[in-house]
């Protein structure tokens, strides 16, 4: 019986404590910030392939090619922490048609060009020294971390005039802000230009052909904020 009790009172204090509790008027928007910056470093991915019936011969040729390209990376200027292998293969592929083995050697590069006014001589360098894939091409910024900055301070602004906006009405005020919510997506960049292999030779008064669209990249931010309301 005193359990019963003791319990009824606790239910009941429980119950006087919730009713208490008053709800915290509040007001929750999202808010978005956005800044378009031009970039200022390039990363070029490309690589030399070579297709043979022999495997030594496939792969002496292709390491050849790679010999001459590495040292005109570095002759350009390039940094030796500005570029490296990403990859390097020896298949051996049936060929149905012809019912034989071929062997495929092939090697790929990475390179940050810090210079993008470099990058058109850049490219017919490689080309002009065996270069035969280029995968792609990817712009980015070395602020990139300063620009997120300032997109997530003007994510935080808008959330605030525009919870402003829906309040003016009601005769009340923003207040602190309670709760906020990073909603914004991890920053890649992406690839926005691809470059078919050309024709390396210009004729001797012929300035070579701009071959790149650089852009902006666009740098996003996203929140959701709760404000009180006074």
């Amino acid at each position: 019986m005193k359990k019963a009790i003791l319990i009824a009172f606790a239910m009941l204090a429980s119950l006087a404590q919730a009713q208490e509790q008053k709800q915290i008027p509040q007001i929750s928007v999202s808010g978005e910030g956005k800044i378009s910056v031009k970039p200022d470093q390039v990363v070029v991915n490309f690589g030399v392939e070579n297709l043979g019936k022999d495997a030594t011969e496939v792969k002496k040729l292709n390491d050849e090619t790679v010999d001459k390209v590495l040292k005109f990376i570095k002759d350009f200027g390039i940094s030796t922490s500005d570029f490296k292998t990403t990859n390097v293969s020896l298949n051996r592929n049936y060929d149905y048609d012809k019912k034989k083995y071929n062997y495929r050697a092939s090697q790929s590069i990475t390179i940050v060009l810090k210079d993008i006014s470099k990058y058109d001589s850049l490219m017919m360098g490689l080309v002009d020294n065996g270069i035969n894939n280029i995968s792609d091409v990817e712009f980015k910024s070395s602020k990139l971390e300063e620009y997120k900055s300032e997109a997530r301070k003007l994510a935080i602004k808008e959330a605030k005039h525009k919870a402003e906006d829906y309040v003016s009405v009601l005769n009340q005020k923003v207040g602190k802000a309670i709760l906020i919510n990073d909603n914004t997506q991890a920053y890649f960049p992406q690839p926005m230009y691809k470059m078919a292999m050309a024709d390396a030779g210009l004729p001797g008064n012929m300035t070579p052909k701009e071959t790149l669209a650089v852009g902006e990249i666009e740098v996003t931010a996203n929140v959701s904020v709760s404000f009180i309301l006074e």
